[in-house]
């Protein structure tokens, strides 16, 4: 299903949460008919200076004096940077048109192919607006995290330390091997090849998938871990460096990890939701602050405004938001997913985790045994 198919479907799906009005999309949309259009200009000017900045941390922080003023400081704005410019994948999944399709291809060299995450590995994030899938174990980026105990939450924090290393792994040695027969290359297109919160995630890949682009993603990310290799092998870069990269990586990683923890409410254990309830689900944070300028770059604070209308482009949500505000009844079940702050989402979160852990509850295990959940793949 591709997002146009999403939203034909999701306008059949409605629910209503108690004690609120239903969310209305249709009334939604007629206040942001103007704010759908991308502006290709301004995605160049934000990802160039973007990356500019993060590259040019990077090798402060890699020459700088060990633990000198000056590397600590590259290596704190160096993350913010990288995890900005690497979150544009988030847009390229969402954004098909021919307009920027230019912009893909620079997004995926200068960034995708470096960091190893090109954006086919990102195209399972449409399961998470898929509107039966949404939620449920079918979903990579779900997790039932405010309705398990906190140690389901300390071990989805514990991947981002194993999660470098396996994606080396997956580009130095399952993609050559991949290349041996047809269904190890799907095994691993399927079980290695997405980058998600839900270990227990199984990606589906059609036959019909055009596995042009994969090779070419894929053989490039494996020449680049080639080089990074026989440059260490020569002496050129020594191990030192090896362990600052992986310490930069780490960090980046994190701030989309705790990010992500304010994402959605995660109160799901399993079954399929209506329209309303996953709308209800996903939180905006209301705050404007260091912080979630750090945590929340490219429009990922309006995070409630993004699945009620996936083709949004991040430079308009802003402005939807505030007419949202401002249109909408004051019963609409919109008004009730928007966080004070950052740290008002994870009390809630917390809460719920600490209340499931008393009372013993632990859905977590039907994401491990997927085959007991009551959803529709």
């Amino acid at each position: 299903m591709t997002l146009y198919d999403y939203k034909k479907e999701v306008s059949s799906v409605v629910g209503q949460g108690p004690g609120s009005r239903p969310f209305s999309r249709s009334e939604a949309k007629r206040l942001l008919q103007d704010l759908f259009a991308p502006k290709p200009a301004l995605y160049w000017i934000d990802f160039l200076v973007t990356i500019f900045i993060g590259y040019g941390c990077v090798a402060v922080y890699l020459m700088a004096p060990a633990f000198s003023p000056m590397q600590i400081s590259a290596f704190l704005l160096a993350g913010p940077a990288l995890f900005r410019a690497g979150i544009f994948i988030h847009e390229i999944v969402h954004r098909e048109e021919p307009s920027m399709a230019g912009f893909r291809i620079a997004w995926n060299l200068a960034v995708g192919v470096p960091l190893l995450m090109h954006s086919l590995l990102y195209r399972n994030h449409l399961d998470h607006h898929h509107p039966r899938k949404f939620g449920t174990p079918a979903d990579g980026e779900y997790l039932p995290l405010g309705s398990a105990p906190v140690q389901e939450t300390l071990l989805y924090l514990a991947q981002v330390l194993v999660l470098p290393p396996l994606t080396v792994f997956r580009f130095l040695v399952l993609v050559p091997l991949s290349f041996l027969h047809p269904r190890l290359r799907q095994w691993v297109m399927e079980r290695w090849s997405s980058y998600i919160i839900n270990p227990y995630y199984h990606r589906i890949i059609p036959p019909t998938e055009p596995r042009g682009p994969w090779v070419v993603w894929d053989l490039l990310g494996f020449l680049w871990v080639v080089v990074v290799l026989a440059l260490l092998l020569k002496g050129w870069i020594t191990w030192t460096t090896i362990g600052l990269v992986y310490c930069l990586v780490v960090w980046t990683i994190s701030l989309n990890w705790v990010r992500n923890l304010t994402a959605h409410r995660y109160a799901n254990a399993g079954s399929r939701m209506t329209y309303e309830e996953q709308i209800e689900d996903s939180l905006t944070i209301g705050e404007r602050s260091l912080l979630t300028l750090f945590l929340f770059p490219v429009g990922l604070r309006y995070h409630t405004l993004h699945h009620a209308f996936p083709l949004m482009p991040y430079h308009s949500m802003g402005e939807a938001h505030r007419r949202l505000m401002e249109g909408l009844p004051e019963d609409s079940v919109y008004r009730r997913t928007i966080m004070p702050s950052y740290w008002a989402a994870v009390r809630e979160l917390l809460r719920g985790a600490r209340a499931a852990g008393e009372a013993g509850q632990n859905p977590v295990e039907v994401w491990r045994h997927p085959a007991t959940a009551s959803y529709a793949r």
